[in-house]
């Protein structure tokens, strides 16, 4: 009887397993991926299933229909809100394709403040929401319930005490550590306050999307983004991973307004309603500024895309400081194209590790860009997590965007991409001293490395499709 009992769960198991392989196959945004989820739902259901109910979905309906509905009309709007003149005939030769893929445009006239740690950061957000008067937006991956988190809940309160209206977003996932009573004060002091999910059902299956985005805007005027979350950890209070390396961005002038429309996007599809959107002032500074935001419910790969357009348009340099680089083939081309080109390729990465399995998978990625002739060195100090890149000397992008399959094609992400010399030169002795507290990989970091560390290194690269 038991025999007969197991061997009926056996059998409903596999047929589950071929079912899901079957949608894997179907579904799957990569042939590797589609190749990997189908092999393990045939061969191994029992461990693979529970898995992909939860990993394996790459698509979903109600959300990219509402985006890209709210994206034509918001795009609407802002033609009829702005006109502060078209790109120049340089810029749309040089980065027109990554405009038109984004259905973004640039806007002149922004006043840029680069934001070189979380001191900065956080000290540079707090003074601007103290002085909000009608309304605040903020939107982070990771709130925590610490020291700087509960100086961000405070912050929030005392605008909501002093009529402004206050609306925060936060990522279900990358906050599932936040306590229930932090969002309960929120609520009860009459902050609107929400979690991002992909589905408006409150149990759901579904854990691969995730919105990383990283946006703070104060009364339409001033907005921020960049990589940082809230959270003692990013101001290097956290050991072993301290002193922690992140770069924020503070805009001024008629970019805000995109900044404003992709919080609303995401905050509509929650809330089922509007924040409010308040009209930028003028630009009063030199960069042009394009508001790059990605994710899954585009129609294209617009992240990865994105990637591959700057590096392709590079002529004399390519920097990039990632946390995480797992590039896809295309950018990985690129990338080597550029070295041809003779592009001098650099890219800084964590010499230290924040989550296992990438770290091996970037540590096998770094050595086969040394093999192409990139060059790619470690951060010394402490964990290095800012996602900025520097193209030739007129041109910087901050964002959350990392170089990995996650930020490509499952998270919702958003960057800041100026062509302003003045602020590239200011990105470039940022740069600077963080390749000086750096020191540069070589071959023999993998060929000296044990067989088990090799050979760790190449089964992470098998989990690429959700790194």
């Amino acid at each position: 009887m038991l025999t007969t009992i197991v061997g009926t769960l056996v059998l409903i198991l596999h047929i589950a397993g071929v079912l899901a392989a079957m949608h894997a196959v179907m579904n799957t945004r990569t042939p590797q991926g589609a190749f990997a989820w189908a092999l393990g739902l045939v061969l191994l259901p029992y461990i693979t299933l529970i898995p992909y109910l939860y990993l394996g979905r790459s698509r979903f309906h109600g959300y990219v229909d509402l985006h890209r509905a709210r994206r034509d009309q918001m795009h609407a709007l802002a033609s009829e809100q702005l006109d502060n003149g078209s790109a120049s005939q340089e810029l749309n030769e040089r980065y027109g394709e990554i405009a038109q893929m984004l259905g973004a445009r640039f806007h002149k006239g922004q006043r840029l403040q680069l934001l070189v740690n979380g001191d900065d950061t956080f000290e540079a957000i707090f003074a601007a929401i103290a002085t909000a008067q009608r309304c605040v937006l903020v939107q982070f991956f990771i709130f925590h319930d610490d020291m700087l988190g509960k100086r961000m809940l405070q912050a929030l309160i005392d605008r909501v005490r002093a009529g402004v209206e206050v609306c925060v977003l936060y990522d279900g996932i990358g906050s599932h550590a936040l306590p229930h009573e932090y969002v309960e004060t929120l609520l009860e002091a009459g902050v609107g306050v929400h979690s991002f999910a992909t589905q408006r059902r409150s149990n759901r299956f579904q854990l691969n999307f995730r919105n990383h985005r990283k946006i703070v805007v104060v009364d339409g005027t001033r907005g921020f983004v960049g990589g940082l979350n809230v959270g003692d950890e990013y101001l290097g209070l956290s050991p072993p991973l301290s002193p922690w390396r992140d770069t924020h961005l503070e805009i001024e002038g008629p970019a805000v307004a995109d900044l404003q429309r992709s919080f609303a996007e995401d905050w509509h599809w929650v809330t089922g309603a509007l924040p409010p959107l308040l009209k930028p002032g003028p630009g009063h500074g030199t960069a042009h500024t394009l508001i790059a935001a990605t994710g899954p419910a585009d129609r294209q790969e617009t992240c990865s895309l994105f990637f591959v357009s700057l590096i392709h348009a590079a002529r004399r340099r390519l920097w990039i400081t990632t946390p995480y680089f797992v590039p896809d083939q295309a950018v990985m081309a690129a990338l080597r194209l550029a070295v041809f080109r003779g592009v001098d390729v650099r890219v800084l990465i964590p010499s230290i590790p924040d989550h296992r399995t990438v770290f091996l998978a970037t540590s096998l990625y770094a050595h086969d860009a040394v093999l192409a002739g990139i060059r790619v060195f470690r951060y010394r100090p402490g964990f290095v997590h800012e996602k900025v890149l520097l193209v030739d000397d007129d041109t910087a992008v901050v964002g959350s965007m990392n170089l990995d399959n996650r930020s490509f094609r499952l998270n919702f992400e958003i960057a800041a991409l100026n062509v302003d010399a003045d602020f590239a030169n200011q990105v470039e002795t940022m740069l600077c001293d963080d390749f000086e507290h750096a020191y540069e990989v070589t071959v023999a970091e993998y060929e000296e490395a044990s067989y088990v560390r090799r050979l760790a290194m190449h089964v992470a690269r098998l989990f690429d499709p959700v790194l």
